[in-house]
């Protein structure tokens, strides 16, 4: 069984134990959350779609831990005037594990 749901304002995949990152999430790490911006859930060839979500059924998941993502590098040049601009920065992320659906 799998479901497409909306976590943090991106749309995931996902199966129980599962493991997934996702934008920071404002909770402790361990801390259980449940997300009901289900968008389609499969269970075994019967498909069900929501219009835009469907009603009473929750995604269930636990955080495992808070990082930062790998570097993102933007570097910035205009040909011929000597300009270039090299910058960077790591996003914060959260690591989460599906635990249920339904």
């Amino acid at each position: 069984m799998y479901a497409i749901v909306e976590i943090a304002g991106h749309q995931y995949k996902v199966q129980k134990d599962q493991r997934i990152y996702v934008n920071r999430l404002d909770a402790e790490e361990g801390a259980e959350l449940s997300f009901d911006k289900v968008m389609l859930t499969d269970n075994d060839g019967k498909v069900e779609v929501g219009a835009p979500v469907i009603e009473g059924i929750k995604v269930n998941a636990k955080i495992v831990q808070h990082l930062r993502a790998d570097k993102v590098l933007v570097f910035k040049k205009k040909r011929r005037k000597g300009y270039q601009k090299m910058n960077g920065h790591r996003q914060y992320i959260s690591q989460i594990e599906i635990t249920g659906i339904g």
